[in-house]
């Protein structure tokens, strides 16, 4: 019996346009049909129930009440805070779905790869066309981004409004805080315009505090893919190389249309450029649900123990939760 015959990530190599990298800027797969609808807020935690309205009125574009004279004004936008769990990417999306304008969504890093794929200037010239900007997990913890994101938001703030989550770290008991003060300290010049809306609740996919993917080889792996219409098997060291040398803005182009991808090989990740770029790619997975398991290294465990500890702590914490979840899919 012949071996099937699988693809390769690593053989493909992207070179979308720039209105390629824009037309990705929708809500991830998982998000697709996310409305004030069906998003099922807990009767224990009002302010669920709460956000939900102000953040439809945002969406239809309904004024703010302010001043003595029942002066009243479109807020620039609007800032979701809370724990992780809680629903803040539904509610983003289903702002981004109420919307009737000119609309991009994307999370925090898919606005950056953009603006490192485009230059800032071509960058703020393309999301000028937007009416509304959606950042799903704002990311606090890299001083350079951040500054760069601030920096675009003040200058497309005369036509755009924007809506934002923050990124609250995953499977870290204690760390899920509120980081209103922060975004509002970030976000020079326009922060005062931001209505900041807070989401309590606790964590409703209930994440177990360890997560695991499993251990497997190579024959199981295969046998795995083999049971998807589309899937991907690649040598871990020549995906590690292969996305050296491919735009993270791209990353997404290399997982669309599988179902499941395959890593053989798997081992702790000893560059630190190379683990961030994985979690890119984790990242751009997740977005489109596709399934990963590795044969060698269960694959939450493949980013070291001081890289996690680092600065880039929450990055690799939403990688390895999400680790966890492709590998069950």
């Amino acid at each position: 019996m012949a071996k099937q015959a699988f693809e390769s990530v690593c053989a493909r190599v992207p070179q979308p346009t720039t209105a390629a990298l824009l037309g990705d800027l929708v809500p991830p797969r998982e998000f697709s049909k996310a409305s004030f609808k069906n998003y099922v807020p807990h009767a224990e935690y009002p302010s669920q129930a709460q956000v939900s309205k102000q953040a439809q009125d945002f969406a239809l574009g309904k004024r703010e009440r302010k001043g003595l004279f029942g002066k009243s004004e479109l807020s620039a936008g609007i800032y979701l805070d809370g724990g992780f769990g809680v629903g803040k990417t539904h509610l983003l999306a289903s702002t981004y779905h109420a919307f009737s304008g000119r609309k991009a969504f994307g999370a925090f890093i898919s606005y950056t790869s953009l603006i490192g794929a485009l230059g800032f200037a071509e960058a703020v010239k393309a999301l000028s066309k937007y009416e509304l900007l959606c950042i799903d997990e704002f990311e606090l913890d890299d001083p350079g981004d951040t500054m760069m994101m601030s920096r675009l938001l003040n200058e497309l703030s005369g036509n755009t409004r924007f809506a934002a989550t923050s990124n609250t770290p995953p499977n870290a008991l204690g760390e899920g805080r509120f980081a209103a003060a922060d975004f509002a300290r970030e976000i020079i010049g326009i922060s005062e315009r931001f209505q900041m809306l807070r989401i309590e609740g606790e964590d409703h996919r209930h994440r177990p505090t360890e997560v695991e993917a499993g251990n497997y080889d190579q024959k199981q792996i295969e046998s795995w893919l083999g049971g998807a219409k589309h899937s991907a098997l690649d040598n871990f060291d020549a995906l590690l190389k292969h996305l050296s040398k491919v735009h993270p803005s791209n990353y997404g182009v290399l997982v669309k249309g599988l179902d499941r991808v395959g890593l053989i090989g798997t081992k702790v990740i000893q560059d630190q450029s190379d683990a961030l770029r994985f979690v890119a790619f984790v990242d751009r997975a997740y977005e489109e649900q596709v399934a990963i398991r590795g044969a060698g290294l269960d694959t939450t465990k493949l980013f070291r123990a001081e890289h996690i500890e680092g600065g880039f702590r929450k990055k690799y914490l939403r990688a390895v939760s999400r680790l966890g979840a492709l590998a069950a899919l």
